[in-house]
């Protein structure tokens, strides 16, 4: 039985939450409402003519084939990643909650990335592949490989794919090494002990007590490459080559600062926003089930 809080000011309550609901609405609620007033207008650069058009900047979006191209990239883009990234972070973070020599060392290498900018990552990356200069690009082309991120959209996707997993990893195992420390080692000695093999023991113990963790990582991925991967895309190939790595994060970003299509950049962001909210829904009704708290 639960024993229920009971204030005796009753104002303390409103002020503890107060923060919190104050930056939810000056960066959260506030910005979103704004883009979705804007999305039903059609205004020009400066602001200085503004035309209520309803539905027409949905319309029109649905129907260019530019941005319906960019949707599919963004999907393609974005569950690449966070399978990338969860699963090298969760093979990372079996092998460092082994008891080996030099643990805390590996732990804090695997954890520095994530303190790397992302632009600053994206950088680094576009470097080592470059065409002209890039050492790996040099071994690849010694293999054999005709390596030209700049004119292969195949090949620059797979480069900003790397770049976004890379710097996620860390993130992720630091929850997994949490997750699997928090797990008690009597039931994995006690499946030791009745014969199990280490791959039975994991898939059967290990991940199932993990899952949590793991759902929690695949929501935040999802997140993560929707929105947080647009300095990547643009240090790495300002979503080209011919709109190959044009996430839709990136178009809004084309159409309202270059293109300075304020009412139509104003509508994506909100197609953008249900986008994420649907996938949000989707894996805590039906991923969630398989989850075991």
């Amino acid at each position: 039985m639960q024993k229920r809080v009971v204030f005796n000011n009753k104002v303390l309550p409103y002020i503890l939450v107060a923060p919190q609901i104050v930056v939810t609405l000056v960066f959260f609620i506030w910005p979103a409402s704004q883009a979705l007033y804007q999305s039903v207008l059609q205004e020009d650069a400066f602001g200085l003519s503004t035309v209520f058009v309803g539905l027409e900047n949905f319309a029109y979006i649905f129907t260019d084939p530019i941005y319906l191209n960019s949707i599919r990239v963004t999907l393609v883009f974005s569950f690449s990643v966070a399978a990338i990234a969860m699963t090298t972070a969760l093979l990372l973070a079996v092998m460092a909650n082994r008891a080996i020599r030099g643990a805390i060392v590996h732990k804090t290498l695997i954890i520095w990335p994530y303190a790397v900018a992302p632009v600053a990552a994206a950088v680094v990356w576009y470097f080592l592949f470059n065409p002209t200069v890039g050492m790996i690009s040099f071994f690849l082309k010694a293999m054999g490989i005709d390596w030209d991120f700049t004119l292969n959209g195949g090949q620059a996707m797979l480069l900003v794919i790397i770049a976004a997993a890379w710097r996620q990893i860390s993130y992720n195992f630091l929850f997994f090494l949490a997750g699997l420390q928090a797990i008690p080692k009597s039931f994995i000695e006690a499946a030791a002990i009745d014969g199990a093999s280490p791959a039975k023991r994991f898939w059967t113990i290990t991940f199932p007590l993990l899952s949590p963790t793991a759902f929690f990582l695949v929501v935040m991925n999802i997140v993560y490459a929707f929105f947080d991967t647009f300095g990547v895309i643009h240090a790495i190939t300002e979503g080209g080559p011919s709109e190959a790595t044009n996430i839709m994060v990136f178009k809004i970003y084309h159409d309202s600062f270059e293109s300075l299509d304020l009412g139509g950049s104003a509508a994506q962001s909100v197609i953008l926003m249900a986008v994420v909210i649907a996938l949000t829904i989707i894996q805590f009704r039906y991923i969630e089930r398989r989850v075991h708290y």
